[in-house]
C-alpha cells in the first residue's frame, strides 16, 4: 500500500482518539487489571465481541501516555499485508517520535500478525493488541506469543456496569429499602431486554442498530475470515443458535435440519461462531472427555439485546433471558461452566467448576409458585448434588429469596438482580 495513502489514514485516525474518548464513558470493571497490566513488558491482549468497549478501554487506560495507534478495522486498511506493517511503524514514529506504547486495533485481520507483534515487543515497545476473534487466545497466541502476553476478556456491560452508565448508585443497604429493591426490579427488566452493548444507549432506534452489528459479527468476523462457501446455511445457522440459546442441541439434528452433508461443518461452523463471541457452547458435566464432546450442548447468546433483536417473537420467554444473563456473568467472572443432565431427564442449569471439582450448581426459574416447578428444581438439584458432591446450591428467580433444605443440603433460594450485584466468588 502506498505510503502517502497510509500516513494520511493514520492520521485521520490519531484525530479520531479525541472523539472516542469525548462521549460517555464508564469505569469498566476490568479497568484496574487492564491499567495495571501496563507496567508489565508481557504483550496486553484486550479480546470480545465487536462493540464491546475494547478500543474505548484500551484509549481510557493509555489516556496520559504517548502511543501509537493503528486501528486495522478501518475498510481503508483491508488488504493490508505483513509487508506493510515495517511501513505503519515507520509512519507512526514519524507521526508521534518517541513512542514506547503502541495499540493496534483489531490486529487479527493481519496474516501473521503475531510474528510482527513479537518482534516489536523484542524492541521494548509496550504493546497493547484488541481483537474480536478468540483465536487471538488460542492458536496464534499459543504459537508464538507463548509466555509473554497478559489477556483481558471484555464483555458487552454487566448489570453493574448498566447501572452505572444510567447514572444508578446503588449500595448493599438499598437490598433492603422496598422503594430501591423496587427500582433495581425495574433496571433489571430494561438491562434483561436491552442487554450491554456500550454504545446502544446513545442511540432511538436499538434494534437496527443490533441487527447491522450482527451482520458485521457474522460477515467480517466469520464469513470474511474463513471464507465460508456456504454463506446463506451459515447465517440460516447463526439465527437459529441464537433464537434457541439455552435449549441443548446436537450436531446430527442441526445437520438434518440445515442439510449439510458433514457433521464437521456444523461443528466448524458453531465453532466459528463461537470464536466471533457470538454464541457459547456449554458441555454437559461428564468425567470423561469423550462422553462430554458426544453429549448434546446448550447455546447462549453473547447479549440478550441482540437475541431480542433478531427474535421472531414479540417477547422471548423471561425466564430463558434471565438464564442467559446468569451464564454471562458466570463467564465475566471466569467460571469453567458444565451442565447437568441424567437419564430420568433430570437437569441443572450450570455446574460451575474447577478442573473436575464442581464448586456449585445453579437453577435458574422465574419463579417456584407453582408446586410441580419448585418440585422439579429442586429435584434435579438434589440428584446432582448427589451425584457431583456438591453442597453449594442456589436457585435464581426474578423475585423470591429463601432459605430451604433438601436431604440435609441448603439450598439458597435469591432474586437474580441481588445476585448479579453480590458478585459471589467461589474458591
Amino acid at each position: 500500500m502506498d505510503k502517502n495513502t497510509l500516513k494520511q489514514i493514520l492520521f485521520e485516525q490519531k484525530e479520531e482518539i479525541k472523539n472516542i474518548l469525548s462521549g460517555k464513558i464508564i469505569k469498566r470493571e476490568v479497568e484496574d487489571i487492564a491499567r495495571e497490566s501496563l507496567n508489565s513488558h508481557l504483550i496486553k491482549v484486550i479480546i470480545g465481541v465487536r462493540r464491546s468497549g475494547k478500543s474505548v478501554l484500551a484509549h481510557k487506560i493509555l489516556e496520559n501516555k504517548k502511543y501509537g495507534y493503528v486501528n486495522f478495522d478501518d475498510e481503508r486498511l483491508i488488504g493490508v499485508r505483513t509487508k506493510d506493517l515495517n511501513d505503519l511503524l515507520e509512519i507512526l514514529l514519524e507521526i508521534s517520535p518517541g513512542i514506547k506504547y503502541l495499540l493496534l486495533d483489531e490486529i487479527q485481520n493481519v496474516a501473521g500478525w503475531e510474528l510482527f507483534v513479537n518482534r516489536l515487543q523484542r524492541k521494548g515497545y509496550n504493546i497493547i493488541v484488541t481483537g474480536s476473534n478468540s483465536q487471538l487466545l488460542s492458536k496464534e497466541l499459543a504459537t508464538h506469543l507463548t509466555g509473554r502476553h497478559f489477556t483481558v476478556e471484555l464483555f458487552p456491560f454487566s448489570f453493574k456496569e448498566f447501572l452505572v452508565y444510567k447514572g444508578f448508585a446503588f449500595s448493599p443497604k438499598d437490598f433492603y429499602l422496598a422503594e430501591r429493591k423496587a427500582q433495581l426490579k425495574r433496571m433489571l427488566i430494561k438491562y434483561l431486554r436491552q442487554g450491554g452493548f456500550p454504545e446502544l444507549f446513545k442511540l432511538k432506534t436499538k434494534d437496527q442498530y443490533l441487527r447491522d452489528l450482527y451482520n458485521k459479527i457474522v460477515t467480517r468476523d466469520v464469513v470474511e475470515r474463513y471464507k465460508i462457501k456456504y454463506v446463506k446455511t451459515l447465517k440460516e445457522l447463526a439465527l437459529y443458535a441464537l433464537s434457541n440459546f439455552g435449549n441443548r442441541i446436537t450436531y446430527h439434528k442441526l445437520k438434518n435440519i440445515f442439510e449439510i452433508k458433514s457433521v464437521h461443518t456444523i461443528k466448524n461452523y458453531l465453532d466459528y461462531l463461537m470464536e466471533a463471541y457470538l454464541i457459547f457452547q456449554v458441555y454437559p458435566f461428564y468425567y470423561k472427555v469423550k462422553e462430554q464432546i458426544r453429549g448434546s450442548k446448550k447455546i447462549y447468546g453473547i447479549d440478550n439485546g441482540l437475541i431480542r433483536s433478531l427474535s421472531f417473537r414479540s417477547s422471548p420467554d423471561t425466564g430463558r433471558l434471565m438464564e442467559n444473563v446468569v451464564f454471562l456473568e458466570l463467564k465475566r467472572r471466569k467460571n469453567e461452566i458444565c451442565f447437568f443432565t441424567d437419564y430420568f431427564n433430570n437437569e441443572v442449569d450450570f455446574v460451575v467448576k474447577k478442573g473436575l471439582r464442581v464448586k456449585q450448581l445453579i437453577q435458574v426459574c422465574y419463579d417456584l409458585k407453582d408446586d410441580e416447578t419448585r418440585k422439579r428444581e429442586v429435584r434435579s438439584l438434589a440428584k446432582a448434588a448427589k451425584k457431583l458432591k456438591c453442597d453449594s446450591l442456589i436457585i435464581i428467580t426474578n423475585d423470591l429469596e429463601e432459605d430451604g433444605l433438601v436431604e440435609n443440603r441448603k439450598i439458597k433460594v435469591i432474586p437474580l438482580w441481588k445476585w448479579l450485584l453480590e458478585g459471589e466468588k467461589l474458591n
